[in-house]
């Protein structure tokens, strides 16, 4: 079983500083400890039975410094990582290269879903600025020679934009997290989350079911988004869903056991879809 979307992170120190007052606030909602490293991630695995976890890049830094995603990594074989990266920035191609070049890095993370000048602050459903960096050719280009793991958080109103980035560049492999923060409430194939269909005709992309916990209006096990977990089945096929917790930034209002287990409560699926959301789907589509 792997966890293919956890977050950790170090103590602050003179060279990483915890500088995003938004996400201080949120840590300190959470029901784990204010630094959540690495081998506390492990730890709370063993105790639910997962075997390996990517860590996403954790904005409580300046946000594009990803020394402790790198340390994850580098000192923990469990551990795979997902950076958090500026393609608008003058050496974005250069320090995406020096980041893939750590063995354990899978690719990077854009927060599109987020306005460029409060990056990880808050969400903006209305900002278009993931449609400007496809011009950003020598980024993707680095991406390519890489063979990055383009890991994007979109709105559901703007999939037309990351149809346009898949489309321009379709030799990447793409994931995307938190069901692109889709209500609820509205079938998945009424609202702007159909706009997925049109990205499941790529076969180099892929989808999360992840932070379940807070895109559900439900307690555990979240059955108000169970249809579009379903939704996403029939679309993608098994092969190109993949299960993600959030943890800890869920821990808000579940146990990690909860963001783990409600799977088994989803209607429908198979013994082996579960096997493929928790690990072959992902391992399938990262390469490992």
């Amino acid at each position: 079983m792997i966890d293919s979307h956890t977050h950790a992170w170090g103590y602050p120190s003179r060279e990483h500083p915890w500088t995003t007052g938004p996400i201080l606030d949120l840590v300190d909602s959470f029901d784990v400890h204010t630094v959540y490293t690495a081998e506390r991630l492990l730890a709370d695995m063993d105790d639910v039975g997962v075997d390996e976890a990517v860590v996403v890049g954790y904005p409580i830094t300046e946000w594009t410094d990803n020394g402790y995603t790198i340390d994850c990594v580098a000192e923990h074989d469990r551990l795979h990582g997902v950076v958090m990266l500026d393609p608008f920035a003058a050496d974005a191609a250069e320090t995406l290269r020096d980041a893939m070049a750590v063995e354990g890095v899978l690719g990077f993370r854009l927060g599109a879903a987020c306005p460029r000048d409060a990056m990880w602050e808050y969400f903006d459903p209305t900002v278009t600025w993931l449609r400007d960096a496809i011009d950003e050719t020598a980024f993707w280009e680095a991406a390519r020679e890489t063979d990055a793991l383009v890991q994007i958080l979109a709105d559901e109103t703007q999939l037309d934009q990351a149809l346009d980035l898949v489309e321009t560049y379709p030799d990447l492999d793409y994931v995307f997290d938190h069901f692109a923060h889709a209500d609820p409430g509205v079938p998945p194939d009424e609202g702007p989350f159909s706009g997925f269909a049109a990205l499941a005709e790529h076969d180099a992309v892929a989808v999360k079911v992840s932070e379940i916990v807070h895109r559900s209006a439900d307690g555990y096990p979240y059955a108000d988004m169970h249809d579009h977990v379903r939704w996403f089945l029939d679309e993608f096929g098994r092969e190109r869903v993949v299960w993600g917790s959030d943890f800890p930034n869920v821990s808000d209002a579940a146990s990690y056991d909860e963001a783990c287990s409600w799977l088994a409560h989803v209607d429908g699926l198979s013994r082996a879809d579960r096997e493929w959301l928790t690990d072959r789907a992902f391992r399938r589509h990262a390469g490992l």
